[in-house]
Protein backbone atom coordinates (compact mmCIF):
# COMPACT_ATOMS: atom_id res chain seq x y z
CA UNK A 1 0.00 0.00 0.00
CA UNK A 2 2.63 2.21 0.83
CA UNK A 3 6.32 1.05 -0.41
CA UNK A 4 7.87 3.86 -0.94
CA UNK A 5 7.41 4.83 2.88
CA UNK A 6 8.98 1.62 3.55
CA UNK A 7 11.99 2.03 1.31
CA UNK A 8 12.70 5.82 2.38
CA UNK A 9 12.31 4.53 6.24
CA UNK A 10 14.72 1.60 5.46
CA UNK A 11 17.30 4.21 4.51
CA UNK A 12 17.25 6.35 7.64
CA UNK A 13 19.86 6.08 9.84
CA UNK A 14 18.27 6.55 13.49
CA UNK A 15 20.81 4.57 15.18
CA UNK A 16 21.93 7.87 17.41
CA UNK A 17 18.37 8.96 17.98
CA UNK A 18 16.67 5.81 20.37
CA UNK A 19 13.44 4.85 18.63
CA UNK A 20 11.82 4.44 21.66
CA UNK A 21 12.17 8.04 22.61
CA UNK A 22 10.72 9.11 18.87
CA UNK A 23 8.20 6.95 19.39
CA UNK A 24 7.17 8.89 22.58
CA UNK A 25 7.64 12.16 20.88
CA UNK A 26 5.35 11.65 18.09
CA UNK A 27 3.17 9.95 20.26
CA UNK A 28 3.05 13.42 22.92
CA UNK A 29 2.67 15.65 19.88
CA UNK A 30 -0.67 13.89 18.51
CA UNK A 31 -2.15 13.27 21.93
CA UNK A 32 -1.19 17.41 22.18
CA UNK A 33 -3.13 18.56 19.07
CA UNK A 34 -5.87 16.41 20.10
CA UNK A 35 -5.96 18.14 23.46
CA UNK A 36 -5.47 21.46 22.16
CA UNK A 37 -8.82 21.29 19.95
CA UNK A 38 -11.65 18.79 18.96
CA UNK A 39 -10.97 17.35 15.54
CA UNK A 40 -13.17 15.24 13.61
CA UNK A 41 -13.02 11.36 14.16
CA UNK A 42 -11.03 9.50 12.37
CA UNK A 43 -8.88 6.22 12.04
CA UNK A 44 -5.99 5.67 14.34
CA UNK A 45 -2.91 7.18 13.84
CA UNK A 46 0.34 5.25 14.27
CA UNK A 47 3.86 7.19 15.97
CA UNK A 48 5.24 8.99 13.75
CA UNK A 49 3.84 7.41 10.04
CA UNK A 50 0.40 8.66 11.06
CA UNK A 51 -2.34 6.50 9.04
CA UNK A 52 0.15 6.16 6.03
CA UNK A 53 -0.02 2.77 6.39
CA UNK A 54 -3.97 3.33 5.62
CA UNK A 55 -3.26 5.06 2.06
CA UNK A 56 -2.28 4.09 -1.09
CA UNK A 57 -0.02 6.65 -2.47
CA UNK A 58 -1.49 5.76 -6.31
CA UNK A 59 -4.97 6.32 -5.81
CA UNK A 60 -5.10 8.90 -3.16
CA UNK A 61 -8.86 9.61 -3.31
CA UNK A 62 -9.78 6.26 -3.58
CA UNK A 63 -8.14 5.66 0.14
CA UNK A 64 -10.06 9.29 1.06
CA UNK A 65 -13.57 7.74 -0.20
CA UNK A 66 -13.02 4.69 1.46
CA UNK A 67 -12.09 6.72 5.06
CA UNK A 68 -15.00 8.73 4.62
CA UNK A 69 -17.37 6.15 3.76
CA UNK A 70 -16.40 4.72 7.61
CA UNK A 71 -16.07 8.45 9.12
CA UNK A 72 -18.51 10.56 7.11
CA UNK A 73 -17.98 13.93 4.80
CA UNK A 74 -15.65 15.29 8.00
CA UNK A 75 -12.49 13.59 9.08
CA UNK A 76 -9.14 13.30 10.30
CA UNK A 77 -6.03 11.89 8.97
CA UNK A 78 -2.54 12.37 10.31
CA UNK A 79 -0.05 11.95 7.74
CA UNK A 80 3.25 11.06 9.33
CA UNK A 81 2.55 13.94 13.05
CA UNK A 82 0.94 16.69 11.24
CA UNK A 83 -3.16 16.23 11.60
CA UNK A 84 -4.85 16.70 8.11
CA UNK A 85 -9.10 17.45 8.44
CA UNK A 86 -10.20 16.13 5.10
CA UNK A 87 -13.60 17.88 3.54
CA UNK A 88 -15.23 15.12 1.08
CA UNK A 89 -18.35 15.91 -0.46
CA UNK A 90 -20.12 18.86 -1.97
CA UNK A 91 -21.62 20.25 1.23
CA UNK A 92 -18.76 19.75 3.37
CA UNK A 93 -16.26 21.52 0.86
CA UNK A 94 -18.73 24.51 0.47
CA UNK A 95 -19.34 24.72 3.79
CA UNK A 96 -16.33 25.77 4.79
CA UNK A 97 -14.72 27.84 1.64
CA UNK A 98 -17.79 29.51 0.71
CA UNK A 99 -19.81 29.90 3.86
CA UNK A 100 -16.69 30.31 6.73
CA UNK A 101 -14.58 31.54 3.86
CA UNK A 102 -12.35 33.85 5.62
CA UNK A 103 -11.67 31.45 8.28
CA UNK A 104 -10.56 28.91 5.69
CA UNK A 105 -8.41 31.09 3.58
CA UNK A 106 -4.98 30.17 4.92
CA UNK A 107 -2.76 28.32 2.60
CA UNK A 108 -1.44 24.82 4.88
CA UNK A 109 1.90 23.39 4.65
CA UNK A 110 3.15 22.36 1.37
CA UNK A 111 7.15 22.09 2.30
CA UNK A 112 8.32 21.08 -1.14
CA UNK A 113 6.90 24.24 -2.57
CA UNK A 114 8.09 26.38 0.68
CA UNK A 115 11.17 25.38 0.76
CA UNK A 116 11.35 26.87 -2.50
CA UNK A 117 9.07 30.56 -2.05
CA UNK A 118 9.73 31.09 1.71
CA UNK A 119 6.58 32.46 2.32
CA UNK A 120 6.23 34.77 -0.84
CA UNK A 121 4.47 34.76 -4.11
CA UNK A 122 0.80 34.91 -3.99
CA UNK A 123 0.00 30.85 -4.39
CA UNK A 124 1.70 30.23 -1.02
CA UNK A 125 1.98 33.10 1.09
CA UNK A 126 -0.48 33.96 4.05
CA UNK A 127 -1.81 36.84 6.26
CA UNK A 128 -1.37 40.67 4.72
CA UNK A 129 1.51 39.67 2.69
CA UNK A 130 -1.39 37.18 0.36
CA UNK A 131 -3.79 39.84 0.79
CA UNK A 132 -1.87 42.65 -0.81
CA UNK A 133 -0.09 40.63 -3.52
CA UNK A 134 -3.19 38.91 -5.05
CA UNK A 135 -5.31 42.02 -5.15
CA UNK A 136 -2.06 43.92 -7.08
CA UNK A 137 -2.24 41.19 -9.26
CA UNK A 138 -5.73 40.88 -9.93
CA UNK A 139 -6.32 44.25 -10.66
CA UNK A 140 -2.75 44.64 -12.70
CA UNK A 141 -3.75 41.39 -15.24
CA UNK A 142 -7.22 43.09 -15.28
CA UNK A 143 -5.48 46.08 -16.50
CA UNK A 144 -3.86 44.30 -18.83
CA UNK A 145 -7.07 42.81 -20.66
CA UNK A 146 -7.51 39.71 -18.14
CA UNK A 147 -10.78 38.93 -19.83
CA UNK A 148 -10.95 41.55 -22.13
CA UNK A 149 -10.21 41.51 -26.27
CA UNK A 150 -6.81 41.79 -26.08
CA UNK A 151 -5.64 38.93 -24.37
CA UNK A 152 -8.25 37.16 -26.21
CA UNK A 153 -6.25 37.88 -29.53
CA UNK A 154 -3.30 36.29 -28.01
CA UNK A 155 -4.71 33.02 -27.42
CA UNK A 156 -6.36 33.52 -30.84
CA UNK A 157 -2.78 34.09 -32.40
CA UNK A 158 -1.02 31.33 -30.26
CA UNK A 159 -3.85 29.07 -31.01
CA UNK A 160 -2.78 29.56 -35.80
CA UNK A 161 0.69 28.98 -34.54
CA UNK A 162 -0.10 25.56 -32.41
CA UNK A 163 -2.42 24.59 -35.02
CA UNK A 164 0.87 25.01 -37.60
CA UNK A 165 2.74 22.83 -35.62
CA UNK A 166 0.35 20.07 -35.67
CA UNK A 167 -0.23 20.67 -39.17
CA UNK A 168 3.71 20.41 -39.72
CA UNK A 169 3.74 16.42 -38.08
CA UNK A 170 2.41 15.80 -41.72
CA UNK A 171 0.32 13.30 -40.20
CA UNK A 172 2.48 10.79 -38.31
CA UNK A 173 2.15 9.79 -34.66
CA UNK A 174 3.63 12.16 -32.21
CA UNK A 175 3.04 12.85 -28.57
CA UNK A 176 1.43 16.63 -27.81
CA UNK A 177 2.65 17.47 -24.43
CA UNK A 178 5.60 19.83 -25.52
CA UNK A 179 3.16 21.08 -28.43
CA UNK A 180 0.38 22.24 -25.60
CA UNK A 181 2.82 23.37 -22.94
CA UNK A 182 4.57 25.89 -25.43
CA UNK A 183 1.29 27.47 -26.77
CA UNK A 184 -0.23 27.67 -23.19
CA UNK A 185 2.47 29.05 -21.82
CA UNK A 186 3.23 31.68 -24.85
CA UNK A 187 -0.09 33.23 -23.59
CA UNK A 188 1.11 33.82 -20.09
CA UNK A 189 4.50 34.82 -21.20
CA UNK A 190 2.83 37.83 -22.87
CA UNK A 191 0.57 38.98 -20.09
CA UNK A 192 3.67 38.28 -18.00
CA UNK A 193 7.06 39.16 -20.04
CA UNK A 194 5.72 41.29 -22.33
CA UNK A 195 6.41 38.59 -25.61
CA UNK A 196 5.91 35.62 -26.37
CA UNK A 197 8.59 32.48 -27.41
CA UNK A 198 9.44 30.99 -30.46
CA UNK A 199 8.79 27.21 -29.86
CA UNK A 200 12.41 26.17 -30.75
CA UNK A 201 14.09 28.55 -28.15
CA UNK A 202 16.33 26.05 -26.16
CA UNK A 203 15.81 28.44 -23.17
CA UNK A 204 11.95 28.40 -22.88
CA UNK A 205 12.05 24.17 -23.60
CA UNK A 206 14.58 23.82 -20.81
CA UNK A 207 12.22 26.65 -19.03
CA UNK A 208 9.31 24.06 -19.82
CA UNK A 209 10.74 20.98 -19.18
CA UNK A 210 11.49 22.12 -15.64
CA UNK A 211 7.66 23.32 -15.02
CA UNK A 212 6.48 19.59 -16.37
CA UNK A 213 9.45 17.28 -14.37
CA UNK A 214 7.99 19.01 -11.42
CA UNK A 215 4.49 18.92 -11.76
CA UNK A 216 5.20 14.97 -11.98
CA UNK A 217 7.69 14.52 -9.19
CA UNK A 218 5.63 16.60 -6.69
CA UNK A 219 2.37 14.65 -7.67
CA UNK A 220 4.49 11.42 -7.02
CA UNK A 221 4.90 9.37 -3.91
CA UNK A 222 8.10 10.72 -3.49
CA UNK A 223 6.87 14.70 -3.34
CA UNK A 224 4.25 13.49 -1.32
CA UNK A 225 7.29 11.64 0.90
CA UNK A 226 8.50 15.39 0.94
CA UNK A 227 5.85 17.35 1.95
CA UNK A 228 4.65 14.32 4.86
CA UNK A 229 8.75 14.18 6.29
CA UNK A 230 10.88 17.40 5.12
CA UNK A 231 13.48 17.12 7.84
CA UNK A 232 14.24 13.64 6.97
CA UNK A 233 14.02 13.74 2.82
CA UNK A 234 16.26 16.30 3.00
CA UNK A 235 19.18 14.14 4.08
CA UNK A 236 18.05 11.57 1.12
CA UNK A 237 18.83 10.88 -2.19
CA UNK A 238 15.85 10.26 -4.44
CA UNK A 239 13.91 12.03 -7.21
CA UNK A 240 12.21 14.58 -4.91
CA UNK A 241 15.88 16.56 -5.06
CA UNK A 242 15.21 17.43 -8.51
CA UNK A 243 11.82 19.32 -7.26
CA UNK A 244 14.67 22.24 -5.84
CA UNK A 245 17.05 22.42 -8.91
CA UNK A 246 14.50 22.76 -11.40
CA UNK A 247 12.97 25.55 -8.98
CA UNK A 248 16.43 26.89 -8.97
CA UNK A 249 16.83 26.65 -12.85
CA UNK A 250 13.62 28.36 -12.88
CA UNK A 251 14.58 31.36 -10.49
CA UNK A 252 17.64 32.14 -12.48
CA UNK A 253 15.47 32.06 -16.03
CA UNK A 254 12.84 34.86 -13.75
CA UNK A 255 16.12 36.87 -12.54
CA UNK A 256 17.42 37.19 -16.10
CA UNK A 257 14.12 38.51 -17.19
CA UNK A 258 13.54 40.56 -14.00
CA UNK A 259 17.39 42.12 -14.68
CA UNK A 260 16.33 42.82 -18.33
CA UNK A 261 13.48 45.01 -17.40
CA UNK A 262 14.76 46.74 -14.66
CA UNK A 263 16.94 48.13 -17.49
CA UNK A 264 14.85 49.20 -19.61
CA UNK A 265 12.02 50.57 -17.37
CA UNK A 266 9.80 53.34 -18.17
CA UNK A 267 7.46 54.18 -15.74
CA UNK A 268 5.31 56.13 -17.19
CA UNK A 269 4.76 53.46 -19.75
CA UNK A 270 4.51 49.57 -18.55
CA UNK A 271 4.44 47.13 -21.07
CA UNK A 272 3.64 43.88 -18.64
CA UNK A 273 3.23 42.81 -15.40
CA UNK A 274 7.02 42.36 -14.15
CA UNK A 275 7.23 46.52 -15.17
CA UNK A 276 3.82 47.35 -13.08
CA UNK A 277 5.51 45.34 -9.73
CA UNK A 278 8.62 46.79 -10.67
CA UNK A 279 7.03 50.48 -10.36
CA UNK A 280 5.24 49.34 -6.85
CA UNK A 281 8.35 48.68 -5.80
CA UNK A 282 9.98 51.95 -6.72
CA UNK A 283 6.94 53.54 -5.12
CA UNK A 284 7.33 51.22 -2.22
CA UNK A 285 10.89 51.81 -1.82
CA UNK A 286 11.02 53.36 1.78
CA UNK A 287 8.57 51.18 3.35
CA UNK A 288 10.14 48.41 5.39
CA UNK A 289 7.17 47.00 6.03
CA UNK A 290 6.30 46.39 1.98
CA UNK A 291 5.54 43.07 0.42
CA UNK A 292 6.96 44.23 -3.15
CA UNK A 293 10.33 43.04 -3.26
CA UNK A 294 12.91 41.21 -5.64
CA UNK A 295 12.13 38.07 -3.91
CA UNK A 296 8.00 38.37 -4.36
CA UNK A 297 8.18 39.32 -7.77
CA UNK A 298 10.79 36.32 -8.93
CA UNK A 299 7.85 34.31 -6.64
CA UNK A 300 4.82 36.01 -7.75
CA UNK A 301 6.20 35.90 -11.65
CA UNK A 302 6.84 32.17 -10.93
CA UNK A 303 2.81 31.29 -9.24
CA UNK A 304 1.52 32.96 -12.67
CA UNK A 305 3.94 31.16 -14.89
CA UNK A 306 3.60 27.56 -13.27
CA UNK A 307 -0.13 27.97 -13.14
CA UNK A 308 -0.60 29.82 -16.15
CA UNK A 309 0.96 26.62 -17.86
CA UNK A 310 0.79 23.01 -16.35
CA UNK A 311 -2.70 22.87 -15.47
CA UNK A 312 -4.48 24.12 -18.50
CA UNK A 313 -1.95 22.42 -20.55
CA UNK A 314 -2.66 19.19 -18.65
CA UNK A 315 -6.79 19.65 -19.02
CA UNK A 316 -6.13 20.47 -23.01
CA UNK A 317 -3.85 17.01 -23.06
CA UNK A 318 -6.29 14.96 -20.99
CA UNK A 319 -9.06 16.31 -23.12
CA UNK A 320 -7.97 15.31 -26.77
CA UNK A 321 -7.32 11.99 -25.20
CA UNK A 322 -10.83 12.00 -24.03
CA UNK A 323 -12.25 13.06 -27.57
CA UNK A 324 -10.80 10.37 -29.34
CA UNK A 325 -11.76 7.77 -26.89
CA UNK A 326 -15.73 8.76 -27.60
CA UNK A 327 -15.44 9.90 -31.31
CA UNK A 328 -19.57 10.35 -31.30
CA UNK A 329 -18.94 13.31 -28.73
CA UNK A 330 -16.12 14.66 -30.65
CA UNK A 331 -18.44 15.09 -33.83
CA UNK A 332 -21.25 16.45 -32.34
CA UNK A 333 -18.62 19.44 -31.42
CA UNK A 334 -17.60 19.13 -34.92
CA UNK A 335 -20.71 19.50 -36.16
CA UNK A 336 -21.32 22.38 -33.71
CA UNK A 337 -18.16 24.42 -34.95
CA UNK A 338 -19.38 24.34 -38.15
CA UNK A 339 -22.97 25.67 -37.70
CA UNK A 340 -21.67 27.91 -35.82
CA UNK A 341 -18.08 29.25 -36.63
CA UNK A 342 -17.65 27.55 -39.75
CA UNK A 343 -14.49 26.96 -41.38
CA UNK A 344 -12.83 30.53 -42.77
CA UNK A 345 -12.52 32.56 -39.32
CA UNK A 346 -10.74 32.22 -35.86
CA UNK A 347 -13.62 31.18 -33.14
CA UNK A 348 -13.66 33.86 -30.21
CA UNK A 349 -14.92 34.08 -26.94
CA UNK A 350 -18.52 35.53 -27.81
CA UNK A 351 -19.10 31.94 -30.02
CA UNK A 352 -19.12 29.95 -26.55
CA UNK A 353 -23.04 31.53 -25.45
CA UNK A 354 -24.39 30.10 -28.71
CA UNK A 355 -22.14 26.59 -28.64
CA UNK A 356 -23.68 24.95 -25.89
CA UNK A 357 -22.59 21.56 -26.22
CA UNK A 358 -18.96 22.49 -26.80
CA UNK A 359 -19.41 24.42 -23.83
CA UNK A 360 -20.68 21.55 -22.05
CA UNK A 361 -18.05 19.16 -23.14
CA UNK A 362 -15.32 21.71 -22.13
CA UNK A 363 -16.72 21.99 -18.57
CA UNK A 364 -17.24 18.00 -18.28
CA UNK A 365 -13.35 17.48 -19.42
CA UNK A 366 -12.59 19.83 -16.60
CA UNK A 367 -14.68 17.67 -14.19
CA UNK A 368 -14.18 14.33 -15.34
CA UNK A 369 -10.49 14.66 -15.10
CA UNK A 370 -10.25 17.46 -11.79
CA UNK A 371 -6.78 17.85 -12.98
CA UNK A 372 -5.89 19.42 -9.45
CA UNK A 373 -7.69 16.77 -7.08
CA UNK A 374 -7.23 17.85 -4.09
CA UNK A 375 -6.97 21.56 -4.44
CA UNK A 376 -4.28 22.76 -2.75
CA UNK A 377 -3.60 22.42 0.95
CA UNK A 378 -5.44 25.18 3.19
CA UNK A 379 -5.64 25.97 6.82
CA UNK A 380 -7.86 27.76 9.09
CA UNK A 381 -6.59 31.24 9.68
CA UNK A 382 -8.29 31.35 13.55
CA UNK A 383 -9.76 28.83 16.23
CA UNK A 384 -12.93 27.55 14.09
CA UNK A 385 -15.83 25.82 14.88
CA UNK A 386 -16.87 23.90 12.48
CA UNK A 387 -19.86 20.92 12.29
CA UNK A 388 -19.35 21.04 16.23
CA UNK A 389 -15.45 20.54 15.78
CA UNK A 390 -12.96 22.77 16.93
CA UNK A 391 -9.82 23.17 15.02
CA UNK A 392 -7.17 25.32 16.03
CA UNK A 393 -5.29 27.90 14.58
CA UNK A 394 -3.20 26.57 11.51
CA UNK A 395 -4.74 23.46 11.03
CA UNK A 396 -4.05 22.19 7.23
CA UNK A 397 -7.53 21.05 5.63
CA UNK A 398 -7.40 19.16 2.66
CA UNK A 399 -10.28 19.65 0.57
CA UNK A 400 -11.13 17.05 -2.41
CA UNK A 401 -12.16 18.38 -5.22
CA UNK A 402 -12.18 15.16 -6.95
CA UNK A 403 -14.77 14.22 -4.25
CA UNK A 404 -17.28 17.49 -5.41
CA UNK A 405 -17.09 16.57 -9.22
CA UNK A 406 -17.89 12.92 -8.42
CA UNK A 407 -20.61 13.87 -6.04
CA UNK A 408 -23.76 11.48 -6.54
CA UNK A 409 -25.88 14.64 -5.38
CA UNK A 410 -24.63 17.17 -7.84
CA UNK A 411 -23.91 14.62 -10.83
CA UNK A 412 -25.99 11.37 -12.32
CA UNK A 413 -23.49 8.93 -12.40
CA UNK A 414 -20.54 10.35 -11.85
CA UNK A 415 -17.68 8.16 -12.74
CA UNK A 416 -19.04 8.17 -16.43
CA UNK A 417 -17.73 10.76 -19.01
CA UNK A 418 -21.23 12.56 -19.88
CA UNK A 419 -22.00 16.41 -21.53
CA UNK A 420 -25.44 16.35 -20.42
CA UNK A 421 -24.05 16.73 -16.55
CA UNK A 422 -23.71 20.64 -18.02
CA UNK A 423 -26.96 20.95 -20.53
CA UNK A 424 -30.81 21.38 -19.42
CA UNK A 425 -33.84 18.98 -21.13
CA UNK A 426 -33.55 21.46 -23.96
CA UNK A 427 -30.10 20.93 -24.65
CA UNK A 428 -29.01 24.52 -23.27
CA UNK A 429 -25.93 25.12 -20.85
CA UNK A 430 -26.82 24.62 -17.52
CA UNK A 431 -24.18 25.90 -14.66
CA UNK A 432 -23.48 23.39 -11.90
CA UNK A 433 -22.11 25.21 -8.39
CA UNK A 434 -20.75 21.69 -7.79
CA UNK A 435 -18.01 22.76 -10.79
CA UNK A 436 -14.63 23.51 -8.85
CA UNK A 437 -11.91 23.30 -10.87
CA UNK A 438 -10.23 26.54 -9.72
CA UNK A 439 -11.62 25.63 -6.10
CA UNK A 440 -13.57 27.90 -4.68
CA UNK A 441 -13.68 30.84 -2.00
CA UNK A 442 -11.06 33.08 -1.26
CA UNK A 443 -8.64 30.94 -2.54
CA UNK A 444 -9.81 30.35 -5.84
CA UNK A 445 -7.59 30.60 -8.92
CA UNK A 446 -7.00 33.81 -9.91
CA UNK A 447 -6.53 32.95 -13.68
CA UNK A 448 -9.93 31.51 -13.93
CA UNK A 449 -11.60 34.19 -16.55
CA UNK A 450 -7.67 33.40 -18.88
CA UNK A 451 -7.75 29.78 -18.17
CA UNK A 452 -11.72 29.16 -19.17
CA UNK A 453 -10.77 31.88 -22.01
CA UNK A 454 -7.81 29.11 -23.16
CA UNK A 455 -9.87 26.21 -23.19
CA UNK A 456 -12.65 27.27 -25.51
CA UNK A 457 -10.57 28.98 -28.04
CA UNK A 458 -7.83 26.26 -28.20
CA UNK A 459 -9.99 23.31 -28.33
CA UNK A 460 -12.04 24.84 -31.36
CA UNK A 461 -9.50 26.12 -32.63
CA UNK A 462 -7.88 22.24 -33.04
CA UNK A 463 -11.21 20.76 -33.96
CA UNK A 464 -12.28 23.34 -36.28
CA UNK A 465 -9.66 22.46 -38.06
CA UNK A 466 -8.56 18.88 -37.47
CA UNK A 467 -9.32 15.16 -36.58
CA UNK A 468 -7.21 13.69 -33.88
CA UNK A 469 -6.60 10.04 -34.24
CA UNK A 470 -5.67 7.74 -31.91
CA UNK A 471 -2.75 5.29 -32.58
CA UNK A 472 -4.84 2.58 -30.48
CA UNK A 473 -7.96 1.65 -30.60
CA UNK A 474 -11.05 3.79 -28.58
CA UNK A 475 -11.42 1.17 -26.17
CA UNK A 476 -8.19 0.58 -25.54
CA UNK A 477 -7.45 4.18 -24.30
CA UNK A 478 -7.07 4.43 -20.53
CA UNK A 479 -8.11 7.38 -19.02
CA UNK A 480 -6.72 6.60 -15.66
CA UNK A 481 -4.15 9.20 -14.40
CA UNK A 482 -0.84 7.87 -14.85
CA UNK A 483 0.43 9.97 -11.21
CA UNK A 484 -2.22 11.24 -9.07
CA UNK A 485 -1.24 13.45 -6.20
CA UNK A 486 -1.07 17.41 -6.74
CA UNK A 487 -2.17 16.82 -9.94
CA UNK A 488 -4.23 14.29 -12.10
CA UNK A 489 -2.08 13.82 -15.11
CA UNK A 490 -2.86 11.57 -17.68
CA UNK A 491 -0.77 8.34 -19.37
CA UNK A 492 1.66 9.59 -22.21
CA UNK A 493 0.24 9.07 -25.75
CA UNK A 494 0.59 9.48 -29.00
CA UNK A 495 -1.59 10.76 -31.60
CA UNK A 496 -2.46 11.72 -35.34
CA UNK A 497 -3.44 15.05 -36.22
CA UNK A 498 -5.54 14.59 -39.64
CA UNK A 499 -6.73 17.78 -41.62
CA UNK A 500 -10.52 17.72 -41.78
Amino acid sequence: MFPNIVTGLERINLSSVPIALLVLCFSFLIILQRRKGKLPPGPKALPFLGNLHQLDTKYLVKSLQELSNKYGPVFTIYLGPQPNVVLFGYKAVKEALVEQADNFSGRGDFPAVYRFTQGNGIAFSNGEKWKVLRRFALVTLRNFGMGKRSVEERIQEEAQFMLEEFRNTKQKPFDPTFFLSRAVSNVICSIVFGDRFQYEDKRFLSLLQFINDNFQVISSGWGKLYNIFPGIMNHLPGPHNRIFKNFENIKSFLLEIVKDHENTLQPECPRDFIDCFLIKMQKEKGNPMSSFNTETLVMTTHNLFFGGTETVSTTLRYGILILMKYPEITEKVHQEIDKVIGRNRCPAVEDRSKMPYTDAVIHEIQRFTSVIPLSLPHCVIQDTQFRGYHLPKGTNVIPVLTSVHNDPEKFKEPEVFNPDNFLDENNRFKNNDAFMPFSTGKRICLGEGLARMELFIFFTTFLQNLNFKPTVHPDEIDLTPSVSGVGNIPATYQLIAVPR
